[in-house]
């Protein structure tokens, strides 16, 4: 719900912060006061368009603020948010909007700077603001399969998901169709390439860790010198003239010796005598490599050869000898597959062929479903619309079906909401109603039949009840009431049935200051509450009998939302 409204600088308000409650708030005042302005506020705040005409003169920006809580984690809000980056904590979305002198405005939520589109997308999921002149989410056709599939709840889930698994598969499925498709000249140019790579790649036989061996041999080729020194220095020290081990062995045959007399020194021959077996065995080791090493220039040449082959590949095909295998594998299956080209647009035209089919009967019955959830809806709708003082109304939801092969995420379906106001006249689209008074009663009876299935935060009537009087002004105010049950619901009104069955009722006065005008906003109780019923009754003045009058249209509202909530 909208917990707290702050706007700033915005036409004749120049400081306003309010906050609001759940139920059903009215909001009413003379005429010029600014309740209107209200609503064009949270309208930009929305994402509505806006201007700098809305700019208090004299100031350089107008801000417009406010702070929304989700009263569920599956509200559609956290998935538009989630897709933009922006964290929700604790169910809150603060939307935020400045409208500049030069024409630009700034949107923010939580904080984040956002596209004037995507506030406006997240403001959809939270206000729904319905006036004498607007077309919202119930007056544009191409929501209302949406609302018969909310409408429908659990009785067409199942299906829905069945269908919308079927067609990711089937649209998944025309998409590879569609990439193997392609001309005839793309194709040829791709396996040429194709052949080429893998030729070249084939040609230099490359084998797993080959580089790493390569550059090992060759570290030792270019330090040969090093290598054979420095081995040859240590098997001479070990077993040349110097008789390094000669030495050691007539230290262990000593030791050997002390040890059968003096076990002490058991510990140092066993030591010695290690010692001894080692070095021979390392000095043999040493032997046997500098017999074998040769320097051969013709060998640093040819690993020189292969690296710089490598190198060359890898700016081709990978970064690593691996990426370079890898990608050949790739590019070999790739061409597996364009050469079986025809081969496999049949198997695939045939799959797409049975899954179709599939999908088409999994479509009718989610028609069929929908069809019946459709009369069911136009029952509920008419029943509202003749507590609402329209008897002879006719409401149906018309279905047309795509061409024969053709499907959409939502299935096989258009629906719109078709009805007759009168005796006599054809029914036509909801969005093609004339009169202000029964579109007031239409719309009225659409929301309290989806305020509690579609997820608005919060719906707004700015003036809905204008044309209305007598048993019908009562109606509209016991179905806004109803409304307010399952959604927060502000409403501007001048109709006293409507202020009598407010849970918060504010009144909007318009003052003036050091020349200056602006607008102010009291919530008022009590007497003062009677007392502004009195005056939307009576007009300016306000005499006992219209208060007490005011005062017993408060009781039976009272009473009325009583029997509402049991």
């Amino acid at each position: 719900m909208l917990k707290e409204l702050s706007i700033k600088n915005f036409a004749i308000i120049e400081d306003l912060t309010v906050d609001f409650q759940e139920g059903l708030t009215v909001l009413t005042g003379e005429t010029g006061a600014g309740k209107s302005i209200i609503i064009d506020a949270v309208q930009l705040l929305a994402g509505g368009r806006g201007s700098q005409e809305f700019i208090r003169h004299g100031a350089k920006k107008a801000e417009l603020e406010g702070l929304f809580t989700l009263s569920s984690s599956m509200h559609t809000a956290y998935s538009k948010c989630a897709e933009a980056g922006i964290d929700i904590e604790e169910g809150s979305v603060i939307l935020r909007r400045d409208l500049n002198d030069n024409g630009k405005s700034v949107c923010r939520v939580n904080g984040k700077l956002v596209p004037l589109s995507l506030l406006r997308e997240i403001g959809a999921t939270l206000i729904d603001i319905h006036g004498q002149h607007e077309s919202q989410e119930l007056m544009d056709d191409k929501h209302h399969l949406s609302l018969l599939d909310q409408f429908a709840g659990d009785q067409i889930t199942d299906q829905k998901m069945l269908y919308i698994s079927q067609y990711e598969e089937y649209r998944l499925l025309k998409k590879e169709l569609a990439a193997i498709s392609v001309n005839e000249q793309q194709v040829a140019q791709k396996i040429d390439l194709f052949q080429f790579q893998i030729k070249e790649i084939d040609a230099c036989k490359f084998v797993p860790n080959e580089e790493d061996e390569l550059m090992e041999e060759r570290r030792r080729l270019l330090n040969f010198n090093k290598i054979f020194e420095g081995a040859s220095t240590a098997h001479e020290t070990i077993l040349g003239e110097s008789k390094g081990l000669d030495w050691i062995g007539q230290a262990m045959s000593a030791l050997e010796d002390v040890a059968t007399v003096d076990e002490s020194f058991n510990e140092y021959s066993e030591a010695v005598s290690n010692a001894f077996y080692n070095l021979q065995e390392a000095a043999f080791g040493v032997k046997n490599i500098l017999d074998e090493l040769e320097f051969d220039p013709e060998r640093l040449n040819e690993v020189e050869q292969r690296l710089a082959l490598i190198g060359s590949m890898k700016r081709k095909y990978g970064h690593t000898l691996e990426e370079i295998l890898s990608y050949r594998e790739k590019i070999g299956e790739e061409l597996a597959s364009l050469l079986n080209r025809d081969e496999n647009i049949q198997k695939k035209e045939q799959q797409l062929m049975t899954l179709q089919k599939t999908l088409q009967k999994t479509a009718e019955k989610l028609t069929s479903i929908r069809k019946i959830v459709g009369e069911q809806l136009s029952f509920s709708i008419m029943q509202q619309l003749r507590e609402l003082y329209m008897e002879k109304a006719e409401f149906s939801v018309h279905f047309e079906t795509l061409a024969p092969g053709q499907f959409d995420q939502y299935g096989v379906d258009r629906v719109v909401f078709y009805i007759a106001t009168n005796i006599g006249e054809p029914p036509k689209p909801l969005t093609k109603i004339a009169s202000g008074g029964e579109l007031s009663r239409v719309m009225l009876a659409l929301k309290t039949i989806f305020s509690s299935s579609n997820g608005i935060t919060s719906i707004i009537f700015d003036e809905v009840d204008t044309g209305v009087s007598g048993r019908v002004a009562q109606a509209i105010a016991e179905k806004i009431a109803a409304v307010s049950i399952h959604s927060q619901v502000l409403c501007i009104s001048h109709l006293p049935q409507v202020a009598a069955m407010a849970d918060h009722h504010y009144y909007i006065q318009k003052q003036e200051d050091a020349h200056r005008t602006f607008t102010s906003l009291t919530e008022i109780f009590d007497n003062d509450r009677i007392g502004e019923i009195s005056r939307i009754m009576s007009g300016a003045e306000v005499t006992d009998l219209t208060f007490q009058h005011a005062k017993e249209l408060i009781d039976i509202a009272n009473e009325r939302k009583k029997t509402m909530h049991a």
